[in-house]
């Protein structure tokens, strides 16, 4: 008597006819690729082959204006940190926009966002109207603070007046080398400090209670709170918004263009700006391109720190 024994499939073609397994591979793979597929070719034109073509044109002196190209190595980099003073002067103004926006809205929002944390009415008020700046288009801020610090009509002005004074706070911190940079700072931290409290008051608002009350059975005070409890508890947001607002800042443009344009005399360029006006205004599209290249070395860099921190254990 012949006993037959059901194995089961083996081959790619047996496989393919069994309906259990045609069906996960539908569900699992296939539906998943007919998804980001169009994603994917439109992540590859609009990002991938640009960003090729850009570190293509950051070695050649493109004009940028029709197709006469001539390759030309790593000139463009040797110009740039070797001969190029105005690079290195914008260069050190985005370390410096980098070093105030690592600090001066941080502990804005780390402050307001655990003010906020103990009100019960009314918080969703106060958080609404700290928030406003941030959804204000950057023309729209720019132009409010533009007539705000106007030294003959801002609010400088108007105090001197009111107190019978003469040019002591009607000064144009915009047209000055010592305090453009700053002024703009000031100017875009505005807008920006609002956004920053949510994303803190947020995570804050996490934290499990019973921690708090474990640190107040311990005699904790309210700063013995915030920094063993809070600060650990919010620690992978803050240190996430680290790393995007050190990469942020070497992509600042918006604020200082429309403000000053990288004036006066340079004092508030940065690298951005003068990229653009490289690209555009000199006819100097392959050095710009370079400027660019430059731009995402440091970004990589910032984000290389991090990674090799979250390998380290840090908690990011």
């Amino acid at each position: 008597m012949a006993v037959y024994v059901q194995t089961k499939p083996t081959t790619i073609a047996e496989k393919l006819a069994d309906e259990t397994w045609r069906r996960k591979f539908l569900r699992n793979v296939l539906i998943p690729w007919i998804f980001i597929c169009p994603l994917l070719i439109i992540h590859l034109y609009v990002v991938a082959i640009p960003a090729v073509q850009g570190v293509y044109m950051s070695l050649t002196d493109w004009t940028g204006v029709g197709m006469n190209v001539n390759f030309v190595g790593l000139d463009n980099y040797y110009e740039l940190f070797f001969e190029d003073e105005t690079f290195g002067k914008a260069l050190g103004n985005n370390i410096i926009w980098m070093a105030f926006f690592l600090t001066v809205p941080f502990i804005m929002a780390l402050f307001c966002a655990a003010m906020l944390a103990q009100v019960k009415r009314g918080g969703m008020l106060y958080r609404s109207i700290l928030f406003i700046p941030y959804v204000l288009a950057s023309v729209v801020t720019t132009t409010i603070w533009k007539n705000l610090l106007n030294p003959q009509r801002g609010i400088g002005a108007a105090v001197d007046n009111l107190l019978g004074l003469e040019d002591v706070f009607g000064v144009a911190f915009l047209g000055r080398p010592d305090s453009a940079l700053m002024s703009i700072a000031f100017i875009d931290n505005w807008h920006f400090w609002g956004f920053l409290m949510i994303l803190f008051l947020a995570s804050m608002q996490s934290i499990p209670p019973v921690l708090y009350d474990a640190a107040k059975i311990d005699g904790a005070n309210r700063w013995d709170e915030f920094r063993h409890v809070t600060l650990p508890g919010i620690r992978p947001t803050l240190l996430f918004m680290y790393m995007m607002v050190a990469i942020w800042s070497f992509l600042a443009f918006d604020y200082i263009f429309l403000l000053t344009q990288g004036g006066p005399g340079g004092a508030s360029e940065v690298i951005a700006t003068q990229l653009y006006k490289n690209a555009f205004f000199r006819f100097q599209a392959g050095y710009g391109a370079a400027q660019g290249v430059v731009i995402s070395i440091f970004a990589g860099f910032i984000i290389m720190i991090f990674v090799t921190l979250r390998r380290r254990g840090w908690d990011i």
